[in-house]
């Protein structure tokens, strides 16, 4: 069972997703708040899997919530859901640690999909929300991939194509621990602070 907790200020929003989640027997929803605060002291009460959370949203956005969430506990995933269009925004919240990004209007079976993608520890990044990240990125420096190994290469590839260290792993008869490994070393190298990170970077 995937454990869920629903953040959102606008209470239709929450209810509508609550119903949503409703549908699949595998995600069950522990609790709802209305703001980045709430959205901590759930996480802290609830040990929830998975967070679904809006950018913007009065006392505590979801941009700050993401980084103090993943100080509480890294391996909680975050899923932001949002209609929000700013692209700073966006990027911000994939620095700070988010796990993907959904649109508000995405449909039910996106939704729950998404869910269970960052759940197994993949990324979820909307086409949509990769061309408004991509945007931001053209502004920053390029990312210099001569100074990885030709093994560190093959991995940063993969992680672009949003494979797990464990699938990485099988494809490339390492260890997960090993794999695990040289992710630290390319974050690193290439100055992200996370995978997501990384990931858009190398798309562009």
């Amino acid at each position: 069972m995937i454990k869920v907790i629903v953040v959102d200020d606008q209470k239709i929003i929450r209810e509508g997703l609550k119903m949503i989640l409703s549908l699949d027997n595998e995600i069950e929803v522990l609790g709802e708040g209305e703001n980045g605060l709430d959205a901590i002291s759930l996480c802290r009460d609830l040990n929830p899997d998975v967070v679904l959370i809006d950018i913007r949203m009065p006392i505590m956005d979801g941009v700050l919530a993401t980084e103090k969430i993943k100080e509480l506990n890294k391996e909680i995933k975050i899923l932001i859901l949002t209609t929000f269009n700013e692209d700073e925004y966006i990027f911000q919240s994939i620095k700070n640690g988010a796990n993907g990004y959904l649109l508000k209007d995405a449909d039910p079976d996106e939704i729950i999909n998404g869910i269970k993608t960052v759940f197994k520890g993949n990324m979820l990044i909307h086409s949509e929300v990769a061309m408004k990240i991509a945007g931001v990125l053209n502004k920053k420096e390029e990312v210099n991939l001569d100074i990885l190994t030709k093994r560190e290469k093959e991995i940063a590839n993969l992680i672009t194509e949003g494979l797990n260290n464990k699938e990485i792993g099988e494809k490339l008869y390492l260890s997960e621990g090993t794999v695990k490994n040289y992710v630290t070393k390319i974050l690193d190298k290439l100055e992200v602070k996370n995978r997501t990170e990384l990931a858009i970077k190398l798309k562009r």
